[in-house]
């Protein structure tokens, strides 16, 4: 076995990005970038109002002297000649401030009688004029490759004047849930010794809240001959193969075996963390494969600390940003573990991070509550109610 840092170490080596594709505006947010976005102008384009007003020479200005208004600039219908002596233009934010004006005075200052208008109150306090390029100028970087996209940044990207986007492809990913026992959800008390396959939906789950993208699941019986053809397909379609089961020492455990005809080459198999040891990864083809513990508990926790990384990593991503550790309070007492890290599940009480109370592998309704994993180093004596623990949102 290995340490979980060393485990992450190795999976960071492989979890490189998939490659670029191109996608429209509306389609981009949630993705990484697989190019900088560069601004093809200005912006604004021009130097435009920063309030609805009058646009005059400041020369002219002189508190309840009358201009005569000889036009309206509007956004994207300018006013297309230039003011002169006496005169100002109506003008509207973000309308583009006429040839020879420099200041608008904004309308709560004007006093407007037919085509004349007076101006009282401050008149040499800011221009309320943007100039052009303020914002950023053409060529400006406005976003780096390996950003994900949010809906601000595609307010950046459309004011840069791009209607596509070259981003990292998300990975195509297939879920294997392995056991003769397995059932799908509502089928499961219709047999004597049926378990609901309470992993497969809330994988597919997680796998699109990590940027992955289900292309298919299936529940295969421990035969080794249906695992391998499931095994075939599943490599056919996806570039990651998420396996649940099968991964210990019992005599139908045959998740591995069942990609030996692809002569696979293993990343790392087992970690020294609890819970989760029998968790594994290889590459297969062009492809990974990663083996998930087959308890529910074991699942999660391992695919929050594993397959959360891996799928960062292929969508452009550096796999760290998936296990952000930070420090909190710990609420109760976490006693002596043994010779493997292990990773508890807690919740988030009052800031604080409260243990829940079983750290069984096999147990399900306690995940539900788990908000966070507090991380304790091997052979560690223990934490008292008080003492700052490391954790990681679950």
């Amino acid at each position: 076995m290995i340490s979980f840092d060393e485990a992450i170490a190795r999976l960071t080596r492989v979890a490189t990005p998939l490659g670029p594709e191109t996608v429209p505006l509306s389609e981009a947010s949630g993705r990484r970038l697989a190019a900088d976005v560069s601004a093809r102008l200005d912006s604004p384009r021009s130097a435009v109002s920063a309030m609805d007003g009058y646009a005059v020479r400041s020369a002219d200005l002189r508190p309840d002297t009358p201009f005569a208004v000889i036009g309206e600039s509007f956004p994207g219908r300018p006013f297309g000649k230039p003011v002169k002596a006496g005169e100002c233009v109506r003008i509207f934010t973000g309308a583009p401030v006429p040839e020879g004006a420099d200041r608008v005075v904004i309308q709560e200052n004007a006093a407007r009688d037919g085509e004349r208008v007076s101006f009282s109150g401050s008149l040499d306090g800011p221009a309320h004029i943007r100039a052009a390029g303020s914002d950023f100028g053409k060529g400006d970087t406005l976003l780096t490759a390996g950003h994900r996209l949010n809906p601000r940044a595609l307010v950046a990207a459309a004011a840069a004047d791009a209607a596509k986007l070259d981003v990292f492809r998300r990975a195509d990913v297939f879920v294997l849930a392995t056991g003769d026992e397995l059932k799908s959800p509502g089928e499961a008390r219709l047999t004597s010794d049926g378990i609901p396959d309470s992993l497969s939906a809330a994988l597919i789950a997680f796998i699109r809240d990590w940027g992955g993208v289900p292309v298919g699941q299936a529940k295969i019986a421990d035969d080794p001959g249906i695992l391998q053809a499931a095994a075939r397909q599943a490599l056919e379609h996806a570039d990651v193969v998420l396996v649940t089961g099968g991964a210990s020492v019992g005599e139908k455990d045959f998740a591995r075996d069942m990609f030996g005809f692809a002569n696979p080459k293993e990343v790392f198999s087992k970690a020294a963390i609890k819970p989760g040891k029998p968790v594994w990864l290889s590459q297969v083809g062009g492809g990974l494969v990663l083996g998930l513990p087959g308890n529910p508990t074991s699942a999660m926790v391992t695919a929050r600390l594993f397959l959360a990384p891996l799928l960062t990593g292929l969508e452009g991503g550096d796999p760290a940003e998936a296990l952000q550790w930070q420090e909190s309070v710990l609420t109760g007492a976490i006693g002596r573990n043994g010779g493997r890290e292990t990773f508890h599940r807690a919740r988030l009480s009052g800031g604080t991070a409260e243990p829940l109370g079983t750290n069984d592998s096999g147990a399900q309704a306690v995940l539900a509550e788990a908000d966070l994993l507090v991380r304790q180093a091997a052979d560690h004596g223990g934490y008292t109610d008080g003492e700052t623990v490391r954790t990681l949102d679950f």
